[in-house]
């Protein structure tokens, strides 16, 4: 599996919007995503910190339990859907978009929820098992752009 590492970008000393909008980049770009977000995961709703690619998401906020950050944050696990247009939690965000995961990123001090990786395809059949561990990898690597000091930058 492919090995990535953050520290450059988050020990930078750019503002948590920067350092997430470079991860989100160097996220798509090992893996030829076409879309990555980053979101924050609050106590009502989902919002979106920062992404690469195609334009911004329709849904910048949404309800927490909306969508398939919702239902990843929900079940506080990985979420692939190979078909949107099967799925009734997709949220419409691209018209093109065919698959997308989203990956909850944990709280490293009570191991809460406090945000989601989330890749878009518009290809069917686009994430595996080998799409979900190399997320969740970044998702443990990123978890400090979520935490209490980077929140408030």
């Amino acid at each position: 599996m492919e090995e990535i590492s953050f520290a450059e970008i988050l020990n930078s000393d750019k503002t948590r919007k920067e350092k997430a909008q470079l991860t989100a980049s160097k996220i798509r770009s090992v893996k030829s995503y076409s879309w990555v977000g980053l979101y924050d995961v609050k106590e009502k709703e989902i919002s979106i910190i920062a992404f690469d690619g195609r334009s911004e998401p329709t849904f910048t906020t949404f309800q927490k339990e909306k969508g398939l950050n919702g239902r990843a944050v929900q079940k506080k696990q990985t979420v692939i859907v190979n078909d949107t247009n099967m799925d009734e939690d997709y949220l419409l965000t691209f018209s093109d978009t065919q698959s997308e995961i989203i990956v909850p990123v944990f709280n490293e001090k009570n191991g809460e929820i406090a945000g989601t990786i989330d890749a878009e395809s518009e290809t069917k059949n686009a994430f595996s098992e080998t799409d979900a561990q190399f997320l969740e990898n970044c998702a443990k690597e990123i978890a400090f752009l979520w935490s209490s000091n980077m929140v408030n930058k």
